[in-house]
């Protein structure tokens, strides 16, 4: 059974028991059902009309439980009849329910978990393991955000550029357990696109195809990370780059620049280096200045501090950085890092191991451990390097007798 052609369905399947009357809350519970029973039944009955056979499914499941609580009457005129089996509507609800999960009075992490339940027709035990938290939690995160929604009307105009935080959201979170959320971000975005002419949504599957194209060297056989500069380059998928370069592009045509396709730029402009030496940090640092003025953001400067200390010189990034605050996650990394790129190793050691107590993940943490205990090492090497030579000096300067 294609499980990709069953999770596309479902916004169309959602669209029309809402447009039917029912609430988004019991509408998407219902469609949750006929999945389970198409996971069930499709292996050995595939439907000629796979839409169709889910919505009529979902409808007799909304219909099972509206009539069997009582205190719903009021939606007796509603469900009295039911439609006759048949193709169903061709109308795309895609766009509508982006909108609907990416309400403003959802706060991120609910938006996002909706979002993949309702949008990407991921089960709440999936979701769960994603987050890496218990399956019963989750289920109350989703029913919070399904209530919220309930009453907002389906036909309401929404705020794209909160559906796409929503999605980078997503893709941000990687992957864990058995869910793969970046490429399940990447998916629900092009669905996006095929629906929503807009650049920032081209911008942000730019974006995403970029990043993901480096996913194979980020990490060594220990699953240990791997520094941008250090990647093995003959892993980029050079498909996914060609393909986020391409729209890209045609997005940049439109003249209408935003965050998101600023920020596929930078990662066009890695993908473009034959090298990490080879990188035109003077282009990338003209991205960041863009993006600054675009956002404002304080993660915007700290990136753009290290483009700077790569365009002009160590100091001149940390000139940059020394304009930020200093509680700025990952700041104590990026003074590490430049702090080494100076040549002041026992700064940058120091610096590392903070970085290091600060670490969200075991994986960063593990790295920038082993930057200051590489550094240390070289310190203490060639302190001794320079004892030896002191003393070879002393030695060959001590008079005969």
């Amino acid at each position: 059974m294609d499980e990709l052609l069953l999770r596309s369905l479902i916004p169309g399947v959602l669209g029309v028991l809402v447009r039917r009357g029912a609430d988004f809350a019991a509408a998407e519970d219902a469609v949750q059902e006929a999945l389970v029973e198409a996971v069930r039944v499709w292996p050995a009955d595939p439907p000629r009309d796979p839409k169709g056979w889910l919505v009529t499914v979902a409808w007799r499941r909304f219909l099972d439980a509206t009539r069997a609580d009582a205190s719903r009457r009021r939606r007796e005129d509603l469900v009295e009849e039911e439609p006759p089996p048949g193709p169903a509507p061709g109308t795309d609800d895609t766009l509508r329910l982006y909108f609907l999960c990416a309400h403003p009075s959802l706060t991120p992490s609910s938006a996002v978990a909706l979002t993949l339940r309702a949008v990407g027709g991921l089960t709440t035990r999936q979701i769960a393991r994603a987050y890496l938290v218990p399956e019963a939690t989750m289920a109350q995160r989703i029913s919070r955000a399904k209530r919220t929604v309930s009453g907002v009307r389906f036909d309401r105009a929404g705020d794209v550029s909160t559906v796409l935080r929503v999605l980078y959201l997503v893709f941000n979170e990687g992957y864990s357990g058995d869910v793969d959320l970046a490429a399940e971000a990447i998916r629900l975005t092009r669905q996006l696109a095929a629906v929503i002419d807009h650049p920032e949504v081209a911008g942000l599957l730019a974006l995403m195809l970029l990043h993901q194209a480096r996913r194979a060297a980020r990490t060594g056989p220990d699953g240990s990370l791997v520094p941008l500069a250090e990647q093995d380059r003959g892993q980029w998928d050079t498909q996914a780059i060609a393909e986020g370069v391409r729209i890209l592009q045609a997005a940049l045509a439109r003249d209408r620049l935003g965050e998101y396709q600023a920020q596929a730029a930078v990662g066009a402009l890695h993908a473009d280096a034959p090298t990490a030496g080879e990188t035109d940090w003077v282009q990338i640092v003209e991205w960041y200045d863009e993006l600054v003025r675009l956002t404002g953001s304080p993660v915007v400067r700290l990136n753009r501090a290290v483009a700077v200390g790569e365009a002009d010189g160590a100091r001149a990034g940390l000139a940059a950085l020394a304009e930020l605050d200093g509680s700025l996650p990952r700041y104590a990394a990026v003074s590490a890092y430049l702090h080494e790129r100076d040549g002041d190793l026992e700064t940058a050691a120091k610096l590392y191991a903070e970085a290091a107590r600060k670490a969200q993940n075991t994986a960063e943490r593990d790295h920038l451990t082993r930057r200051a205990a590489r550094l240390n090492s070289r310190k203490d090497e060639e302190e001794r390097q320079d004892q030896e030579h002191r003393k070879g000096r002393e030695h060959r300067e001590r008079p005969k007798e």
